[in-house]
Formats: C-alpha cells, sequence, structure tokens
C-alpha cells in the first residue's frame, strides 16, 4: 500500500496539479489587486466617483454612514459592492483562463497538422515531409509522378 501511494503521490499529473494550484493562488491575488486597485476605481469615477467595495443595503432599522460602520455595530447588510467586485474578478478569471488554454493548446498542436498532404493514390492525410504514405506505402516523391493505376481484368473466351 505503501508503494503504490508512493506511485501515486510522484506521478507527474499529481505534481503538475500542485504546482497549478500553488500558481493559480498566485494568479488570483493578482487578479484580486488588478479588479480592486486598478479596474474599478476608474469605473466607480465614471459612474459618479462611486466606490464599489462601500455599496451595501442596510437591513437593519439604524442609520450607518458607511459598510465599515454597519459592520463595526453588527448590522445585517447586503454588500452588493463586493459581489460586483467579485463578478468582475470571476470574468477577467475566467477570460485569462480561456485565453491560457487556448495558447496551451495551440502550443500541444502537432505541427503535422498544419503541414499535411494528401496521398494521390489512397486520399490519406499524411505528413508533408513523407517520402512514402504509411497507408498504402506508395512513393511520394515529387521527381516521380504518381498515377493511380487502373485494374485490367483479362478474359479468356475460349
Amino acid at each position: 500500500m505503501i508503494q503504490e501511494f508512493k506511485e501515486f503521490a510522484i506521478r507527474g499529473n499529481v505534481i503538475d496539479m500542485g504546482i497549478g494550484v500553488i500558481i493559480g493562488t498566485a494568479f488570483g491575488k493578482i487578479v484580486d489587486s488588478l479588479v480592486t486597485d486598478v479596474i474599478m476605481p476608474p469605473i466607480g469615477l465614471l459612474v459618479g466617483r462611486v466606490d464599489f467595495s462601500n455599496l451595501y443595503i442596510n437591513l437593519s432599522t439604524h442609520r450607518y454612514a458607511s459598510l465599515s460602520e454597519a459592520k463595526e455595530a453588527g448590522a445585517a447588510t447586503i454588500n452588493y459592492g463586493h459581489f460586483l467586485n467579485t463578478v468582475f474578478h470571476f470574468g477577467i478569471v475566467a477570460f485569462a483562463t480561456f485565453i491560457t488554454i487556448k495558447q496551451v493548446n495551440k502550443l500541444r498542436s502537432s505541427p503535422s497538422s498544419y503541414t499535411s498532404k494528401q496521398c494521390p493514390a489512397c486520399s490519406m492525410a499524411i505528413p508533408a515531409e513523407a517520402s512514402r504514405c504509411p497507408n498504402c506505402t506508395t512513393i511520394l516523391d515529387q521527381s516521380f509522378p504518381i498515377a493511380k493505376e487502373e485494374p485490367t481484368v483479362k478474359i479468356n473466351i475460349s
């Protein structure tokens, strides 16, 4: 059982996943700072000098000047400003993840998929660098044009 666990823990996928979680956490902090410190202040300025993180609905009967004052008093509030920041945060993370996965998939695709040709004998897609078709073994040298041979049928009538 210990040997199986050791093989599982050392397997590449587990290590890759651990590294991904660490990088993802750091990336999350960067995106959080981007949303909070860079994106939301100009948006707040455009909509009338509003700090989204201070937007809230007070559910108590007492009136508070700010969200921090309401939190100190223990009042029930709906913090929709924080929710808006979180929605922007999610949108940026989702878009960045989409772009990253798109680029990784582009890098992982084989170069032969971009440079392929068809075998003139069997019409299968083959790498452009190939000199012989792996499907029908036709020689694909450009100096010798390949012509399909028509099957001949000889009928002897006696």
